[in-house]
């Protein structure tokens, strides 16, 4: 994949930065041992002063080599001092190198990836509603193109809210509405508007009546989102189930798939900020990145938790959990 413009300056800069990280070590090295040499020199300079005649000459030795002593102590500690302080600064410095790239490579997958979110549903519902306008269909073809313009028009909408949502929840003055929600009557909700608009697809819901404070409108998101990854990761064969019910003062809503799973080592990162899994020029599942990020946001500023465990015998399991009111 071709780096961008901004990218490669992330890359020159860290170049730049391991250049002067050894030059300054480098620069430490060289300014101990000609401190050290200089002092050798000094010393010997002294002892060659002493007269072996002069009754002191012993102790005149002694204190010179005392002075030695401690002036190659002084450069030592100087030396260890400025080397931890520069490693230390380098260590900052490179951690912020890395940060940047990693955000400059998260920018460029959301970018592509937002661009074919967009374009996809809006060039799909203009050919529908193109193709009903110029042909004269039967009843039932002219409902599929409209079903088929509905389902591309709320994804846009989902892609929408899911965009504003993050910029507004990045901002420390945003505040959720609060009120009692039924959590088994919105998750009822939300399953039966995935069924209608996947038909052809099996969403199992056992659920139980349970309370909770909160924004409705902001738990319909985070749910919509853990339904909708579990539809795009597993077969359109297989059923992605989804169970709420109480238990030892938790409340607890499982969204599960029987898809491929999530590897150990991407189970750290899935709810950061525009990751997904694999390689953005070859991956075929749809998404932004925003969807877990937005879905762990919400879950927390509900004093909730979220985590992904493993599903039997595959697949992956996302829990939720709110404390009981």
């Amino acid at each position: 994949m071709a780096r961008t413009a901004s990218e490669k300056n992330v890359y020159r800069l860290s170049y730049l930065f391991w250049f002067l990280l050894v030059y300054i070590v480098a620069a430490l090295i060289w300014w101990f041992i000609s401190l050290e040499i200089q002092n050798r020199e000094m010393t010997a300079l002294k002892l060659q002063q002493l007269s072996i005649t002069d009754a002191q000459y012993n102790s005149r030795i002694a204190t010179i080599k005392s002075e030695q002593q401690r002036a190659s102590l002084k450069y030592i500690g100087e030396g260890i001092t400025f080397l931890a302080l520069t490693l230390a600064g380098a260590f900052y410095v490179y951690r912020s190198i890395r940060k940047q790239i990693e955000l400059s490579q998260q920018q460029q997958n959301f970018m592509m990836a937002i661009t074919h979110e967009l374009k996809t549903p809006i060039a799909t519902t203009r050919l529908s509603l193109e193709t009903i306008q110029r042909r004269k269909l039967d009843v039932a073809q002219q409902q599929k193109l409209i079903n088929s313009a509905l389902a591309e028009t709320n994804r846009l909408n989902i892609l929408t809210n899911n965009i504003l949502l993050a910029a507004q929840m990045e901002e420390k003055s945003f505040r959720r509405h609060n009120e009692t929600l039924h959590l088994g009557s919105i998750t009822d909700t939300v399953v039966q508007d995935y069924r209608q608009r996947f038909p052809q697809r099996t969403i199992h819901a056992n659920t139980t009546d349970a309370v909770i404070e909160g924004d409705e409108l902001l738990i319909q998101i985070a749910l919509s989102n853990l339904i909708d990854n579990a539809l795009k990761y597993s077969p359109k064969d297989q059923p992605v189930m989804v169970a709420l019910k109480e238990e030892q003062g938790m409340i607890r809503l499982e969204v599960a798939d029987q898809g491929a799973g999530i590897s150990e080592k991407d189970k750290e990162h899935i709810f950061r900020k525009f990751y997904r899994l694999g390689d953005e020029s070859t991956r075929k599942t749809k998404g932004t990145g925003l969807g877990l990020y937005l879905t762990r946001k919400i879950i927390e500023q509900h004093n909730g938790d979220i985590s992904v465990i493993n599903n039997t015998p595959h697949g992956s399991i996302f829990v939720i959990q709110f404390p009981a009111s």
